[in-house]
């Protein structure tokens, strides 16, 4: 916390502004009053084409959610809020406002305090820490870290050890079911919660929880307040439920738009054909399926990490999860490497990955196709400024080179050859797979 003898305190509400060039507006000289429509803050996120996208968020939007999330999670005076993420993401929003709006502590965190699991440990137990927000990448490592520190080492860190949480919300990737049994293993007494949302939405669009780690797949949940989700076919139709559409969102949190991109904000930002006049809804790129007559959804990953791969249409997603429900594996992203499936996985804790009996494992879940040409074991899997996985970091994978046979028969040699033609490649061997 701050010393409030040594940091200076300006009181907004008494303070003398006479001494400055311009007297301070009020709502009676405003050349046009503010309105909640108006835009709160400008937050950035990443963009594929290397060029980030200012998001321009409404006071209406963050009322909407900071008023939901302090009801939702009964957050009150006794509480104690960790602000842990940088204020260049959006889930610091929440963080910062939900518990100076209703008198929570609040506790800021040392400088890429984020990062390190060792130092979140300690500052929970020496503040007690009741509410905190991790990406599930972060807060595998995190679990990972009070697996390997006693309890007694973290007791002397301060206060009376982790007892003190009672609510771990998981955002900004999709949460494993493995990590939140992990979670309520070494913290039984937390409760753990799934949000999901785009900063296009303002920090949270739905929620499940809590969580009890039981089952395959983790929930996202239904929608916050004053919102609705529509899971769409490309022609903007609705799906059946338990078949894979796009997530769109609607209601009071859609941004207003991407600041000075037009272009992009109407190809994202797009009419709601089921509501009114006037009505936007903001196309996710996720897509997801209707779990059931529950009204929650489940994710099943990015429309852009949809790859064409011969001629197969493959979700990374639906690899990834099967991979990581084979024994030993802990974290898992699958990418495509020069036309060839690559998998990268960590060990879980206390466990050692047997890419053998994995890659077998997978094969006995998908199609042949599907199952990665390549595993690559990590002793973790690089993480952002913001604690998500970071792609780009990945290490190139090596592959190796078989012993080539060429072709003896006539019959071999004509195959071989056509196989050549049509792949483009300078020769094909005996023990070479079409595919």
């Amino acid at each position: 916390g701050f010393d409030a003898g040594v940091v200076p305190v300006v009181e907004v509400d008494v303070v003398d502004v006479s001494g400055f060039s311009g007297a301070p507006v009020s709502d009676v000289d405003r050349v046009s009053p503010l309105r909640s429509g108006n835009t709160a803050y400008v937050i950035f996120t990443s963009g594929s084409t290397g060029r980030p996208k200012g998001v321009a968020v409404s006071h209406r939007s963050v009322v909407n959610q900071v008023s939901w999330l302090a009801e939702r999670y009964a957050v009150s005076g006794s509480d104690v809020v960790l602000l842990k993420t940088p204020v260049t993401f959006d889930v610091s929003v929440w963080e910062l406002f939900v518990p100076l709006a209703v008198g929570a502590r609040l506790v800021v965190a040392t400088h890429d305090g984020h990062r390190d699991p060792g130092y979140l440990a300690s500052v929970v137990a020496a503040e007690s820490v009741s509410m905190v927000s991790f990406v599930p990448s972060m807060l595998e490592v995190f679990v990972d870290q009070l697996v390997d520190t006693s309890e007694a080492t973290i007791s002397r860190l301060g206060g009376g050890g982790l007892g003190s949480l009672r609510v771990i919300f998981a955002a900004g990737e999709a949460l494993p079911a493995s990590v939140v049994g992990r979670v309520l293993s070494v913290l039984p007494s937390v409760e753990v919660h799934n949000l999901y949302g785009p900063t296009e939405f303002t920090v949270h669009a739905t929620a499940a929880g809590p969580l009890d780690g039981v089952g395959v797949v983790v929930p996202m949940g239904a929608p916050v307040w004053n919102s609705s989700v529509l899971v769409l076919d490309s022609r903007l139709r609705p799906v059946p439920v338990g078949v894979a559409g796009e997530l769109y969102l609607s209601g009071v949190q859609v941004a207003r738009g991407y600041f000075g991109r037009v272009d992009l904000s109407a190809e994202r930002f797009v009419a709601n054909p089921f509501g009114g006049v006037g009505s936007r809804m903001y196309r996710t790129g996720d897509v997801v399926r209707w779990i059931g007559v529950s009204g929650e959804l489940e994710y099943v990953g990015r429309s852009d990490f949809q790859v064409k791969l011969r001629g197969q249409r493959i979700e990374l997603g639906e690899i990834e999860a099967a991979v990581r429900d084979q024994v030993g594996v802990g974290s898992v992203v699958v990418v495509v490497w020069r036309d060839q499936l690559v998998a990268y996985v960590t060990a879980a804790v206390g466990s050692s990955v047997d890419v053998d009996v994995v890659k077998v494992g997978v094969g006995e879940r998908l199609a042949s196709y599907m199952v990665p040409s390549q595993f690559v074991v990590l002793d973790a899997l690089p993480l952002n400024a913001s604690g998500k996985l970071d792609r780009k970091l990945l290490p190139e994978p090596v592959f190796e080179v078989a012993v080539f046979r060429a072709p003896v028969t006539a019959v071999e040699e004509i195959v071989a050859s056509v196989f050549a033609e049509v792949l483009g490649v300078d020769r094909v061997g005996l023990d070479d797979d079409f595919f």
